[in-house]
């Protein structure tokens, strides 16, 4: 890999840190310290009891408190937006350097003769596709590593729809909170408590918690289980011990998202369900433990 690509890589592990230690460390602290002290607990049982009158008058009192709160939960989920296509670049580097690799091992086992054969064809089929590209008016395509990378989105298969489908999936995260958020606190901003609350305030909550919750979880497990799978899938002939345990992590990881999509789907007027904390706060370790790894990437030393 060049030296500009393992230098965006520690940049964005770096992200992937500060995001994981917010949504592992900072929202879980300032919710145990602050919030629940403060009566968020008791306002969380009353509106999933339907009380929404008690919910929007605690509201009322605590706006910036539960402002900061959700902030710190959107910070941490948008700092580990490129997270997915940073891991898809990675596995297609990897795959295009254990190509190479192959490909090096089958020449120096080849019979005399064999070689210049080789080059022949392969020379044949490069002078094909050339003038194939240049009949139709197109580029060529990428044939090395730092091509592929440079244009990852020409890439095909599990990969492509993962890194799609992981983007996408912390997006809703994002937005469905930022959206459930700002309605929350505009309508307790004018909340009274001789007021009623708004029928649609409840209906209009529990759309943002599908989006976010159910919408950006099922997406976000997508893409976890599909990228696990292709690490899973090549295993130790193709990734060092501590990057297929990750992608063994991945998997595990999307099976609580799933479990929490699910039980948001099923319920989502309290706004989260059962597993949809564990599920988090897995994904916050996961998270933390790549950006570590990108962190210490070190360049391959010169032979």
């Amino acid at each position: 890999m060049r030296r500009t690509f393992l230098t965006r890589l520690r940049i964005n592990g770096s992200y992937y840190v500060l995001g994981a230690l917010l949504l592992l460390l900072g929202a879980p602290l300032y919710q145990w310290l602050w919030l629940l002290p403060h009566g968020y607990g008791e306002a969380l049982t009353a509106a999933s009891r339907g009380q929404l009158a008690i919910y929007l008058l605690w509201l009322q009192r605590h706006l910036w408190s539960f402002a900061l709160y959700r902030l710190l939960q959107m910070a941490a989920f948008a700092l580990t937006l490129s997270l997915p296509f940073t891991l898809f670049r990675i596995i297609v580097a990897q795959e295009v350097l254990g190509r190479e690799e192959e490909a090096e091992e089958g020449t120096s086992a080849e019979p005399e003769g064999a070689g210049a054969d080789r080059e022949e064809r392969a020379d044949g089929r490069q002078a094909a596709a050339k003038a194939t590209d240049t009949g139709a008016g197109e580029k060529p395509l990428p044939q090395t590593a730092e091509e592929l990378l440079a244009v990852p989105w020409r890439g095909k298969g599990f990969a492509v729809i993962a890194a799609w489908s992981g983007m996408l999936g912390i997006l809703l995260l994002v937005l469905g909170n930022l959206a459930s958020t700002v309605y929350q606190v505009g309508v307790a901003r004018g909340f009274s408590a001789l007021a009623l609350p708004s029928p649609s305030f409840a209906l209009v909550v529990e759309i943002c918690s599908l989006v976010a919750n159910t919408g950006g979880g099922l997406l976000l497990a997508l893409a976890t289980l599909l990228f696990g799978f292709i690490i899973a899938r090549s295993g130790l002939q193709l990734w060092p011990p501590l990057w297929v345990a990750l992608g063994y992590g991945a998997i595990l990881l999307a099976l609580f998202l799933i479990g929490s999509a699910v039980q948001v789907a099923l319920a989502p007027a309290s706004g989260q369900a059962f597993l949809t904390t564990p599920a988090f706060l897995l994904f916050a370790l996961w998270t933390l433990w790549l950006g570590l790894i990108l962190v210490r990437l070190r360049p391959a030393p010169a032979s």
